[in-house]
């Protein structure tokens, strides 16, 4: 009893609420889900935003802004008072590594206290705001919540090295100070927004952030339960990563039940995850320069019109053919599906994340034959939902040779590289040799063929017929620019084994499917008039005009996002249905064998009349789901928004938010310490220009904001944590702010931003499943001597100096990080090689600064605390130095308190 008597009541109540409420959830978590109804607007999180006015009779002496208008009241209504003002020096430093997550340099330091007017301090709040290194600084904040990470996670996390451009776009934003809306807007669907900006696409990155099970993706089908429990856990990551972020709402716990707080439905729940149906996160190309891409645009625009009119052209032939075309393509659909297994064996190319790379097979016939036709057969696979025609390249050329290097004398029998061609599925197609004689036959692919987040390039089977009609490739050679070896299934030699599937072509049946093809291609030259075959020509010539034009533009870049685009451009949905929504049932108890009523896109309520149910038109686009919810989110009547985003900007200066559960404004998470300010902030954030800069000015010109962090008993005994803001808390600077500081003060920081992160690891098995070695890093390659924003993030083997100091986890939501002290902590800042090198790096640079030893000390002290040491504190780091040498000295300072807090 003295254990529960010693709890505080806020966390006796958050400790007894979360016991009863994990017993209801188990007694009433076979009850059926409720449809949606109309929220609590009592509770204070769903109240309508309206920005109240600032309290009057408050200290006019004290009060600065209308922050401390808000946070006066509060202190006298509980009998507090604020404490005085900061030091000029300490409130430089903390301003500093608050706005930039570096220390300020002693010329930073010297022209600040030299500059005694009233406007110097809001000078120093401009400036540093203006500096790139801010959108540095709060990039990382963002990223915690958006639980971004250079790896996959799950088992094998392998590398995502397409993920930094996600990255640059949060520190873009930040240093131009975006507004916020549009910040919103771009990561939920910048793609369809704003299609022909860089931001509007990189944006979306923020849907893939989160980690990703590549088992249950890239190797197991959609077709399988588990590749639908997979794909089922994607889409509640991009729900709770959208709705979490936003507007601070656990949304995720109505997966299986009804939420048992909070007014949200597994109807609601599911509803949004009908939003993101069609989603499949997946590298996606885009122009850096605007110029290309609005070329790009342009070419793209032309090339669809052309391949509409081809398009209607084969049907204009389909037409003049009637029966007899259509018995043909029937009879070879039948043969296609003649044998009594599918053509599940073949040929497989490696996998690679673009469509537009080149991709061969060539079988050797072992000299010269004269070749009637060239076959060649689709596979057929369950992955994907793909089936028949798996792997089958949407372009390609069939050439022959007698030149194994395909350099010199060489033959196209078919040419499709400039136009897509229709995917034949399994059904075999032939194309004539007419009696030439070769010994090489290759196949190439230009465009590869979509799976779930990659391309590839694969075949059953290649027949060589000659003109009495046998098959010379049969058991011949095979070479590859690459491939996948997994035998049975995956191999060079099943091409020629004249196996579909393992079961023998009947003579017959090759014969046959020769002489349909060659019946084929005779109608359809009857049926070619002089006027369509000149109509096709002028358009094929289009298309390769079209084709170097773009061949001729700077190659794409690449990000990883979570967007499925069915619109313009070579992106195209790779997941299900080539980007179709897929039918998302309500799930009894989250089970995925267990399918309930088909839901319809939507969010949960929020009070007002703001929809929960998105009324789209029946044939809407995928990306219209995701506008809908954007816009929800950045609607005016839609509270939650705005005072998630001012509460996490006020979080990241005091080091605690006015909510002090950041991600869950519902019933289970804290009320506001300060409910007035809070949404005072918020309205200003709604009702202005969106501006984060703004609020940063109304909090840190404020008297609250620059008071000093010294502790007083009294005020204490009524508010011991500091919630009524009765003083400056006292906060340790985070992981990455220690290493940053580290490498300037050593004088080794690399300040080059944006691109591609550093890896602070050596990889091992990068193909199977990747082990990161950081122990083997040089930590004097200067490489890695960039901020720490820009660092490779690892999920599962996390740089262990960086976790010891409470870095983020990445594949973790981090709404507040952990702020722990530990013996774990100190052997790591006096031990790790990182810090031993650096100290090494910091004596060389006071040494070649000053001679003398004392001197050394001094500015050593300067660059590290922003203050100049006393005589008392030269004399003994001095008589240190002497003793156990200078870099032992420095790394004596680098583990002083003054170093990794801010007061």
């Amino acid at each position: 009893m003295t254990a529960i008597r010693s709890l505080t009541t806020p966390v006796f109540r958050r400790l007894t609420t979360t016991i009863v409420g994990a017993a209801i959830a188990c007694i009433a978590s076979a009850v059926p889900a409720a449809p949606p109804q109309e929220p609590d607007a009592t509770w204070w999180s769903l109240r309508p935003l309206t920005s109240p006015p600032a309290p009057r009779n408050v200290d006019s002496t004290w009060a600065r802004t209308p922050v401390d208008a808000f946070v006066y009241r509060t202190l006298r209504r509980h009998g507090l008072t604020p404490s005085t003002a900061a030091d000029r020096r300490t409130l430089m430093r903390r301003v500093t590594i608050d706005l930039t997550g570096l220390p300020p340099t002693p010329a930073e330091v010297n022209a600040f206290l030299s500059d005694q007017s009233n406007e110097a301090y809001p000078r120093l709040v401009e400036r540093l705001m203006q500096s790139p290194r801010y959108g540095e600084r709060w990039a990382r904040h963002w990223l915690d919540v958006a639980h971004y990470g250079d790896t996959h996670g799950y088992d094998k996390d392998k590398l995502r090295p397409n993920a930094w451009p996600y990255r640059d776009y949060v520190v873009r934003a930040f240093n131009g100070d975006k507004p916020f809306d549009r910040f919103v807007l771009e990561q939920v669907a910048g793609d369809v927004l704003f299609p022909t900006t860089v931001d509007g696409v990189v944006a979306t990155g923020f849907l893939a952030a989160g980690p990703w099970d590549y088992i249950g993706h890239a190797e197991v089908p959609e077709t399988k339960i588990d590749g639908q429990v997979a794909r089922n856990l994607d889409r509640d990551d991009m729900v709770r990563t959208v709705l979490n972020s936003f507007t601070s709402l656990t949304v995720q716990c109505a997966r299986c039940h009804d939420h048992k707080f909070d007014d949200v439905s597994m109807e609601d729940y599911y509803s949004l995850q009908a939003v993101f149906s069609a989603i499949d996160r997946a590298d996606r190309p885009y122009n850096p320069d605007p110029n290309t891409a609005a070329r790009r645009a342009v070419l793209d625009r032309e090339h669809r019109r052309a391949e509409q009119r081809l398009a209607n052209l084969q049907k204009d032939l389909a037409a003049r053919g009637g029966l007899r075309l259509k018995r043909v393509r029937d009879e070879l659909d039948r043969l296609g599906r003649s044998r009594t297994r599918l053509p599940a064996y073949g040929y497989h190319s490696a996998i690679v994340a673009s469509p537009d790379l080149l991709k061969w097979v060539q079988v050797d016939l072992g000299r010269p034959h004269k070749l009637a036709h060239i076959l060649i057969v689709g596979c057929h696979d369950d992955f994907n939902n793909i089936g028949a025609g798996f792997g089958f390249p949407s372009r390609f050329r069939i050439e022959i040779s007698n030149d194994p290097t395909f350099t010199k004398g060489v033959t196209a029998l078919l040419d499709h590289t400039t136009a897509d061609f229709p995917n034949p599925g399994t059904r075999p197609f032939s194309v004539p040799a007419k009696g030439q004689a070769a010994r090489y036959i290759r196949v190439t692919a230009t465009r590869l063929a979509p799976r779930q987040n990659d391309f590839i390039f694969a075949l059953a089977e290649l027949a060589a017929v000659d003109p009495q009609g046998g098959n010379v490739a049969l058991g011949r050679a095979v070479t590859s620019l690459d491939s996948i070896e997994a035998p049975v299934r995956w191999t060079r030699r099943n091409l020629v084994d004249g196996h579909y599937d393992r079961v023998t072509v009947n003579s017959a049946i090759l014969a046959r499917a020769v002489e349909l093809n060659r019946t084929w291609t005779k109608l359809r030259k009857e049926l070619l008039t002089p006027e369509l075959r000149a109509r096709r020509q002028a358009i094929q010539r289009q298309l390769s005009r079209i084709a170097s034009q773009v061949a001729a533009l700077p190659k794409p870049a690449m990000v990883y996002a979570g967007t499925v685009h069915t619109g313009t451009g070579a992106f195209r949905g790779t997941g299900h249905q080539k980007g179709r929504p897929r039918p998302i049932h309500l799930l009894a108890r989250g089970d995925i064998r267990r399918k309930g009523k088909l839901m319809e896109p939507g969010t949960v309520a929020v009070g007002g009349d703001l929809p929960t149910r998105f009324r789209l038109p029946a044939n809407h686009r995928e990306g219209d789901r995701r506008v809908a919810l954007a816009r929800w989110l950045i609607d005016r009547r839609n509270p939650l928004t705005w005072r998630s985003m001012a509460n996490r900007i006020w979080q990241f200066h005091f080091g605690q938010p006015l909510v002090a559960t950041p991600n869950d404004f519902g019933r289970m998470g804290e009320e506001p310490s300060h409910p007035e300010l809070l949404d005072w902030l918020a309205a200003r954030l709604r009702d202005g220009d969106g501006s984060l800069k703004d609020l940063h000015r109304q909090i840190l010109l404020s008297a609250a904001y620059q008071q000093a962090s010294s502790h007083r008993p009294a005020a204490s005994e009524i508010d011991d944590d500091n919630r009524l803001l009765w003083r400056m808390n006292r906060r340790r600077i985070e992981a990455e702010v220690v290493r940053d500081s580290v490498l300037a003060v050593a004088g080794r920081l690399d300040g080059r931003m944006y691109g591609p992160g550093f890896q602070d690891f050596v990889i091992e098995k990068p193909q199977h499943s990747p082990h990161y070695q950081y122990h083997k890093h040089d930590h004097n390659d200067p490489r890695s001597h960039r901020r720490s924003v820009y660092r490779f993030l690892v999920r599962s083997q996390q740089q262990p100096f960086m976790t010891v100091l409470d870095c983020a986890d990445p594949s973790r939501m981090v709404a507040r990080r952990d702020e722990t002290i530990s013996p774990l902590q100190a052997l790591a800042m006096l031990n790790n090689n990182f810090m031993t090198t650096m100290s090494s790096h910091f004596a060389h640079r006071v040494s070649t600064e000053t001679p003398r030893l004392a001197d050394q000390v001094r500015l050593a002290v300067t660059l590290a605390l922003s203050r100049p040491p006393a005589d008392d504190e030269v004399r003994l780091l001095t008589n240190y130095a002497r003793r156990h040498g200078l870099p032992n000295t420095c790394r004596l300072i680098f583990n002083l308190n003054e170093f990794v807090f801010v007061e």
